[in-house]
């Protein structure tokens, strides 16, 4: 007997509302029938854009369970995730930041099956950096679809930003997870079933939410637990700096090839086995972190 869909657990920010709309529509294809959605928006964020974002999501027929405002701290994001996990139940959780696409090379349904057969309470994944075909940061219509605007995939989060390009993509409702989906301390996802976690972070307006969070962090304005996001943001503003405001899609390291949503990038399995296994942290983000 298949399992029932996961609930989908997310904290939403101010991204715009064709990203939304294109991120529940993936994931209703999925399967996903339950969408547990928190908005939370800081300061700077026009009121008329907060409206803008949850009519959107009332119109896709999802009430979402709260809003918030105010700072972003790095603690923010894990204690409203963890009131959505509470209000879900039991049963398995999709994790999934409203800019992540996962894929999977078979229905939801078997992939927790085959999780819970082989004993494992967590499902993992590994993020692939969708970026346009020149590397320039740019928006992109609806109309289109992301595939078309951001046709490239890469390895650009663990190879240029020295971030975990590790997710949890699935999870028991009694498992822990740490900040930003990465880890579940002393449960390790099946390294041979990891999912494509496409990551469509690198868009217009990305370059000054980048800026803020450098600022805002180096201030003290928002909290963190380690400088390593306001550290992996100050590399990526280097680079693109470096690169005519762009990312540098050529350099064999980022691994930037066309990709899909339709289709399983080829060799995935063993290409992300490859790297999760290998992968870790710098010593000093192992150090602040406690690992």
């Amino acid at each position: 007997m298949l399992s029932t869909p996961p609930a989908l657990i997310a904290v939403v920010g101010p991204v715009e509302p064709s990203l939304f709309e294109a991120w529940v529509h993936h994931y209703r294809k999925l399967g996903i029938e339950r969408f547990l959605i928190a908005f939370h928006f800081p300061e700077h964020v026009p009121h008329a854009q907060q409206h803008q974002l949850q009519a959107a999501c009332r119109a896709l027929g999802i009430v979402p369970t709260g809003t918030s405002t105010g700072p972003w701290h790095e603690h923010t994001n894990t204690q409203l995730r963890d009131t959505l996990r509470t209000h879900a139940g039991r049963g398995w959780h999709l994790l999934a930041d409203a800019d992540e696409f996962q894929q999977y090379d078979t229905p939801l349904p078997e992939v927790i099956d085959q999780a819970e057969r082989s004993g494992h309470r967590v499902v993992g994944g590994l993020m692939l950096d969708r970026v346009t075909a020149t590397g320039h940061l740019t928006g992109w219509h609806p109309e289109d679809g992301l595939d078309h605007a951001y046709p490239l995939g890469g390895h650009l989060t663990h190879r240029l930003l020295h971030g975990d390009p590790r997710k949890i993509a699935l999870a028991r409702h009694d498992i822990p997870i740490s900040s930003g989906n990465h880890r579940s301390p002393g449960h390790r996802p099946d390294p041979d079933r990891l999912c494509a976690v496409h990551h469509f972070k690198w868009r217009s307006g990305v370059l000054d939410d980048l800026r803020r969070r450098v600022q805002h962090f180096s201030t003290g304005t928002w909290q963190e637990q380690t400088p390593a996001v306001r550290d992996e943001a100050a590399r990526l503003l280097s680079h693109v700096r470096q690169h005519s405001g762009s990312i540098d899609i050529g350099d064999p390291q980022f691994a930037f090839r066309r990709v899909s949503l339709d289709r399983m990038p080829d060799g995935w399995a063993a290409e992300a086995r490859d790297i999760v296994t290998a992968w870790r942290p710098s010593a000093s983000s192992a150090r602040d972190r406690g690992e």
